[in-house]
């Protein structure tokens, strides 16, 4: 399964999506001027990893901001997650930033994954 990389800019954020290295992640800022657009690939790269996952797989997300647009799609975006065996959420935040881990535990009440909240080292 081909690596889905999309490098980050000051509205989207990074994404790395590899089956073999075992790394999903999202991180930075998440105001796209369409995030359904944006995210879609994101959408059908998970779909076809949920066929046929890791043994284990841990969701990192990683984002300092995003806007109303975006919140929505990542809601939409741990609902697929939920369905992948395995599935674990780590979702970071600022020490500081309670707006970033207030959302968090927003959805690690609304999805049935596990999540772990981590601090960002400084």
């Amino acid at each position: 399964m081909d690596t889905l990389k999309i490098a980050g800019t000051d509205d989207t954020p990074t994404v790395t999506l590899n089956k073999a290295d075992a790394i999903f992640e999202l991180s930075g800022r998440s105001l796209p001027e369409d995030a359904l657009a944006f995210y879609d690939p994101i959408f059908q790269w998970l779909k076809v990893y949920g066929a046929a996952p890791n043994a284990s797989t841990t969701f990192t997300f990683k984002l300092d901001y995003f806007n109303t647009a975006s919140s929505k799609v990542i809601l939409d975006l741990l609902y697929l997650l939920k369905d992948i065996k395995g599935m674990r959420i780590l979702w970071y935040s600022e020490e500081d930033d309670e707006e970033i881990l207030d959302a968090g535990k927003e959805y690690a009440e609304q999805v049935d994954v596990p999540f772990e909240f981590k601090t960002l080292a400084r």
